[in-house]
Formats: C-alpha cells, structure tokens, sequence
C-alpha cells in the first residue's frame, strides 16, 4: 500500500524536542493521526502528539528504548472510535537510518495489540526521526508485515518531503536550468510532488504553466467555468476557437500542458471545489494554490488544508477601475498558510459574515438579493478587470514563494513572508511574518476524512441536492 504521513511545522517541532532532550539516548512519542482513504494513496494526517514521559521508559539507550504502554490504551479507545491512526515515532541518537532488530520486535509486539483494539485492517505507523530532523517510517499491518512509507510531508515555514529510497524518478533534461537556479534537489522533488490548482482562469492558468515547465509530477486542476470571450485577455492558450466551442477551461488546460509533452500528469476537473468529491481529490495532493475570487471558495480551500494537513498558497489580484478607461489600484497578495497557523480568515482577508454572504450567494442568489435589498447584509462585489500581465506577475510570485519554501534561498527565515503585498501603483513591496494560530479552523488540524466531509453538512449529498433544487 502507498501510504503518505502529513505533519505540521510546529508538530515536528514539537516531535524533535521530545525526541531529541540532549543526553544521547532514544525517547519515543504517540502521533494520533486522521486518515484520507485515497484511491492510490493511504493519508495519515498527524493530528495530535503525545510524548511519552522519559521517567516511563524502563531502558533508555543510545541504541535501545523499552517503555509502558500502558498510558497508550485511552489512546486505543479514541482511535478506534473516531477510525484514527496510530504512529509511533522515536530517535536514533547515533544517526542510523533503518529500523533495528529490536525495533522490528519492538513493533510486531506494540501493533498486534493497536491491531487489536480496531474494528478494520487499515494501516498504523512507525517512524524515526534522525537528529538532523529527517524522518523514514513503515506501515505495521495487523499480520506483523512491514511496508515502508511512501512519503513524509512536514508543512512548516519550510516544506520537507521525505522519499522512501525506492520512490525514486529521473529528472528530465529540461529541467537543469531550474536545478542550475533552485538544486538539483529541488527539481527531482518536484517531479514527485502533486499539485491542486483551484480556478484555472487569470492567475490559475499562468501558475499550470509555471509548475508544469518546472517539472512537477502531476497536476490536478479545478474549475467548473467554460472559456468565454471575455477570458481571451488572461488565460494562455486559450483561443476564439475554444470560447465559441465553450470548452472547459480544465480542458484548455490539459490540452496545453499535454502538448508540452514535458511527462507532466494533469488531471482537469470540470466541476466546483464545493463538490465532495473534488473536495476529496484536492486533499490527495501535496500542495495546494487557490487562485479563486470568491470568498466561500478561499474559506473552503483553507479549511480543506487545515482538516489535511497540507500547504496552501493562495493568489489574491485587486485592480480597481476609476470608469474612465484607467485603474487606480493595482495591488495583489500571496499568502502562505499552514495548517495551524494563521488563516485568511484570522488575517482579515474577509470575515465569518462575508463567508456566509457569499454562500448565500452561490446556494440560494433569490434570497441573498432580497437580505441585501433589505441590508441585513452587504452585497459581495463583482468581477473586477484583469490584465494578462498583472495576473502574471502575481502567479509567479506564488510559485517562486513555493520554490523558496522547498530550498529556502533568502536572506531572512521564511516565517518572515507569511504574507507577500505587491502594490504596482505604488511600486512597492511588503511582507507579513507568521502570526498566532487562527482560532476558528486551527483545532481542525490533521482530522482528515469525517462524516459529513469537512464538517460541513453541505458537503453531503442531500444538502448538494437541496441547493440545486432551490436554485
């Protein structure tokens, strides 16, 4: 089975301070973790660290750890009644990277018993972090075999993506210029890397450009809208042709990146990120760009992230028209959000009321016209112009924040760009350090697939049918 882990900055921060307290010998700690059942893939989405105390351990070794596992039977409970994960995770002071002996035993005798207390034959976990922070694991099954991980995902102020050694892929000739510029390291990750893009009109389809001639894997694109004239002035490689066919956008999409003929997998859906199973292919991926004007949709996306433990940049353009054939504001911004960190909403970007606004909107837009005649509450704005070359800059901005965020390049740490500003009415650029944790999606970090998905009730079906119905 091909199965990822997914953490947090701060939850491996938290893992490499227990594990690594300074005198030499091995400590090990409970990750409980939610779960995405993936058609290809088996996600295990940390959700929350418990360490064991270093005074229950009966042996500790540079080489060695017997601890009680005693403490870890109301752990047993709750993951058996909300379906979670269970990974065990400790250190090999002495840098060893592969699992001993005596872990082998170690693990056969701790997951025979997690085994036992679950009511299905789904995959539980054990990993070692290195003393320089890199992690490998393996999948236990409730039979004692083991399956090495595919994939360790950490989403922090940097990302890290750890490969099991047999996940290897070439990279291809074009694709030393990039390396030349970002590390040959950076350019054979992408390769194995997956990306979402949501909404692939203004700055989507520059950033499927972008990423696909960089070399990434495979792309998954979002968008439910058909080409129309009007697009001809911001999306590359679309055509009159394709506006009077009212071809998908997606369409146009996969049909450029295909002719590149660079091995990039693309995967357009011609649907809206509102739908549960778009929903469930976007958490599948390893990164996400929301490159969306509604406001429903950012929440949404946001959220999405947060429940999966997956890096999320989001593009925001803002031109405003003055009527008279010119723009008095050219601005947009790049935000970089983890999981339990910060969000748009926590930012500022729009409030609870705006949220609400706006699904009003899309679900019912008979209703939401007569509150804002009767200003219970206030119109959301229309289409704003756009211009090619605007939305490019912003797109490459967004990619280049990815970029740095995989080998970090800059003078200052990347906690520092939370939030990149581009004002070019102004010509100038600001930048926003990470703040405190969002204190509305936070607390869903890393739960991974539940019932109804998201916790939204309107990610169900019968809420799916009742919206149309009363459109």
């Amino acid at each position: 089975m091909n199965t990822v882990i997914r953490m947090t900055g701060l939850q491996h921060d938290t893992l490499r301070s227990h594990l690594y307290p300074g005198d030499g010998f091995e400590a090990v700690a409970i990750a409980m973790c939610g779960r995405r059942d993936g058609a290809d893939r088996h996600i295990l989405t940390v959700r929350k660290i418990v360490p064991v105390p270093y005074d229950q351990c009966r042996v500790r070794r540079s080489d060695r750890i017997v601890w009680s596992t005693e403490e870890l039977f109301p752990l047993l409970e709750e993951a058996a009644h909300r379906g979670m994960a269970v990974l065990k995770i400790h250190s090999h002071p002495g840098g060893y990277e592969d699992f001993s002996e005596f872990d082998d035993a170690s693990d056969r005798d701790l997951f025979s018993s997690v085994h036992g207390w679950m009511d299905d034959e789904r995959p539980h976990g054990s990993a070692v972090m290195l003393p320089d922070g890199r992690i490998f694991a393996r999948s236990v099954t409730a039979d004692g075999e083991f399956d090495p991980v595919s994939q360790i995902a950490v989403a922090g102020d940097d990302l890290h993506f750890w490969f099991n050694s047999a996940n290897q892929v070439d990279t291809p000739e074009f694709t030393r210029r990039s390396a030349q510029a970002f590390g040959a390291g950076t350019t054979g990750m992408l390769r194995k890397l997956s990306a979402t893009v949501v909404g692939c009109s203004g700055t989507g389809s520059p950033i499927i450009e972008l990423l696909a001639r960089l070399g990434i894997g495979r792309l998954v694109v979002i968008d439910p809208d058909r080409v129309e004239e009007k697009n001809l002035n911001r999306i590359p490689n679309a055509t009159m042709t394709d506006a009077k066919a009212r071809k998908y956008k997606v369409e146009v999409a996969e049909r450029s990146v295909e002719r590149m003929g660079l091995g990039t997998e693309i995967i357009p859906i011609a649907s809206s990120l509102f739908d549960p199973q778009v929903v469930l292919a976007v958490a599948e991926c390893d990164v996400v760009f929301g490159c969306m004007d509604s406001i429903d949709g950012r929440h949404l996306l946001n959220r999405l992230a947060v429940f999966y433990n997956l890096p999320y940049f989001d593009v925001g353009v803002k031109l405003e028209a003055d009527g008279l054939g010119s723009v008095d504001q050219i601005c947009g911004t790049v935000h970089y959000l983890q999981p339990d960190r910060s969000s748009l909403l926590s930012r500022g970007v729009y409030s609870l009321d705006q949220v609400r606004a706006a699904g009003l909107k899309r679900i019912n837009p008979a209703e939401y016209q007569a509150q804002v005649r009767s200003k219970y509450i206030i119109g959301i704005q229309e289409d704003r112009p756009a211009v090619i070359s605007v939305n490019f800059q912003y797109a490459a901005m967004a990619v280049n924040e990815f970029l740095a965020r995989l080998r970090p390049f800059r003078d200052d740490d990347n906690a520092e760009f939370a939030i990149h500003r581009l004002s070019i009415t102004q010509a100038q650029i600001y930048r926003e350090p990470e703040s405190k944790a969002c204190g509305v999606l936070s607390r869903h970090v890393g739960r991974g697939d539940v019932v109804p998905i998201l916790d939204l009730p309107e990610l169900t079906e019968g809420a799916r049918i009742q919206a149309r119905l009363a459109e």
